[in-house]
């Protein structure tokens, strides 16, 4: 169990806007350069350094060189719920307000990445149409994909043996994610990821340049609705 103190530096560390900003930046699961980051928190590579310095040496980050690149990504699912569940807090509380939504803001909560699984209204409508469809089943803490599931994953090209085989240490292979727009879950853990994975590599949605927002293309707007039931306005 955590301590104060390990909580409160957790805290500490996540809460402070320029590494918010940067570990916002890798929610889309990529990994970034140390000045890519300090892009996108808007602060110089020389103080981005020592933020990340820390956020590493706390757990949050991991860091892998390749080549003359030194590239940070976060360091576990873990992290990204911390991540979107501090997104929801804010979310709720901002609600007490009048707040004025952008034009980016109706993309990220149109259809985005939630770490390496899909959130938004895309994600949520997927898990409700998976549910409906009798695929997965979503309890509060945990989920479980049901035979038609699997046979429907397996069709895909999904192999949900090397998913549960392969899985890193403390991932659940399915699980609900409450999502901070909706406040509905959509699908994560192991099975969401391939999902996301498997939606990006048939080219049924592409990134947005500079943000987690994803594009859902004329391609994948038929086959979601074709293989999952999925009709998106």
């Amino acid at each position: 169990m955590a301590t104060n103190a390990s909580f409160a530096e957790v805290a500490a560390l996540a809460g402070e806007p320029a590494r918010a900003g940067m570990l916002h930046a890798l929610m889309d699961g990529r990994a970034l350069t140390a000045s890519e980051l300090a892009r996108a928190a808007g602060i110089t590579p020389q103080t981005a350094s020592g933020h990340l310095s820390r956020l590493v040496a706390a757990g949050l980050l991991e860091v892998s060189q390749q080549g003359r690149h030194r590239y940070h990504r976060l360091a576990s699912p873990s992290v990204a719920r911390m991540m979107e569940s501090i997104m929801q807090v804010a979310s709720e509380t901002a609600m007490r307000r009048p707040v004025v939504v952008g034009p980016r803001d109706q993309a990220l909560r149109a259809a985005r990445t939630c770490y390496d699984h899909l959130a938004g209204r895309l994600g949520v409508a997927l898990a409700d149409a998976m549910i409906e469809g009798g695929h997965v089943e979503l309890a509060n803490d945990a989920g479980a994909m049901t035979d038609s599931g699997v046979a429907l994953l397996t069709g895909l090209g999904i192999d949900l043996r090397v998913l549960a085989a392969g899985k890193r240490s403390q991932r659940l292979f399915c699980r609900p994610c409450i999502d901070w727009s909706e406040r509905r879950p959509h699908i994560a853990g192991a099975v969401g990821a391939a999902l996301c994975a498997h939606c990006f590599a048939k080219g049924w949605i592409r990134r947005s340049e500079g943000t987690r927002a994803v594009t859902v293309t004329p391609k994948g707007r038929q086959a979601l609705r074709e293989t999952f039931g999925v009709t998106l306005g």
